[in-house]
């Protein structure tokens, strides 16, 4: 026969003869209510970040930091490689102009051995769209890059199924961002007034 809690704190006291028991036993239930309806917080998505500019890598370190991300920066394809070996990685920002092993044989040997991880690539080099959608990249995002866009992008991706992600991989139409880089600003100059004549 099933008990009820409270019908089993009766038992125990009234068995007993002592209040000290029940007691303990409420103190109990209540830790353990309280436990169970206490939410963990989510955890922090990692991002490996592979560019060779440290100043590039330090910038968007302390962008998506501040948003919360756990980012592992990686020097060049090589490391990145060797880092996502060992380490749980949720998506890859990836240059493609770096030395050792560059961005496009990173992304080969990434999409081989972690066909789940989204790519966003993030370049200067110009002429790299089709060869990015042909090649099952998440997204392609020219440098100088728009913040706001970057972030936009990793959170559609990171929120994506596995599916969609399987499907960019094998060839099939699936969405894709590109951003062209956000034009510098123009500096200003002052001129002199050319005289008249």
């Amino acid at each position: 026969m099933a008990h009820t809690i409270p019908e089993m704190k009766t038992q125990t006291k009234s068995r007993s003869g002592k209040s000290g028991r029940t007691k303990v036993q409420s103190t109990r239930d209540a830790s353990a209510a309280a436990h169970a309806t206490t939410k963990k917080p989510p955890a922090r998505r990692r991002i490996l970040l592979v560019d060779d500019d440290a100043g590039v890598r330090g910038s968007l370190l302390e962008v998506l930091v501040e948003e919360n991300y756990d980012v592992i920066p990686a020097n060049d394809g090589q490391q990145a490689l060797e880092l996502i070996a060992s380490s749980s990685i949720d998506l890859v920002l990836l240059d493609l102009n770096m030395p050792r092993k560059n961005g496009w044989d990173t992304f080969e040997r990434l999409s081989a051995e972690h066909p789940i991880v989204p790519v966003i690539l993030i370049t200067a080099r110009p002429n790299q769209l089709f060869t990015a959608v042909n090649a099952g990249v998440g997204a392609l995002l020219e440098k100088p890059l728009d913040i706001p866009i970057l972030l936009e992008t990793i959170t559609r991706l990171l929120a994506e199924s596995v599916e969609t992600r399987l499907a960019r991989i094998a060839g099939h139409d699936t969405s894709f961002r590109y951003a062209v880089g956000r034009p510098e600003r123009p500096t200003t100059q002052s001129r002199s007034p050319s005289p008249s004549t």
